[in-house]
């Protein structure tokens, strides 16, 4: 059983910046696709980008594009979403899910990962 904690949230201003971090419970996460969502009160979730297992793929929402990236470290035991020039409505609870084997191509699918994060809450002042 894999477990997912994420860590780095939190109150920042409009244009501000913020990490977000993925660690998991296992020594590393090689073989896994992670997957970043958020969700806002009231909301759907909204899948927000992807980091592939076998080549580090990454895909992202248009929603983030060019202002989010996703990476993971050289040991593999954490993966980040450096999240830049926030936006209000950028607030929402964000959480990181993996599955192994994927790709990334459907990666907006929750369906197609297997462990979960509780989240962390991301909140963007104006």
């Amino acid at each position: 059983q894999l477990h997912l904690v994420e860590s780095g949230g939190g109150l920042v201003q409009v244009g501000g910046s913020l990490r977000l971090s993925c660690a998991a419970s296992e020594s590393t996460l090689d073989y896994y696709a992670i997957g970043w969502f958020r969700q806002a009160p009231g909301k759907k979730r909204e899948a927000i980008s992807c980091i592939s297992s076998s080549d580090s793929r990454t895909v992202y929402a248009e929603s983030v594009k060019g202002r989010f990236t996703v990476s993971r470290d050289n040991a593999k035991t954490m993966v980040y979403l450096q999240m830049n020039s926030l936006k209000p409505e950028d607030t929402a609870v964000y959480s990181c899910a993996a599955t192994t084997g994927f790709d990334c191509s459907n990666y907006a699918s929750t369906a197609e990962y297997d462990y979960w994060g509780q989240g962390t809450q991301v909140t963007v002042s104006s």
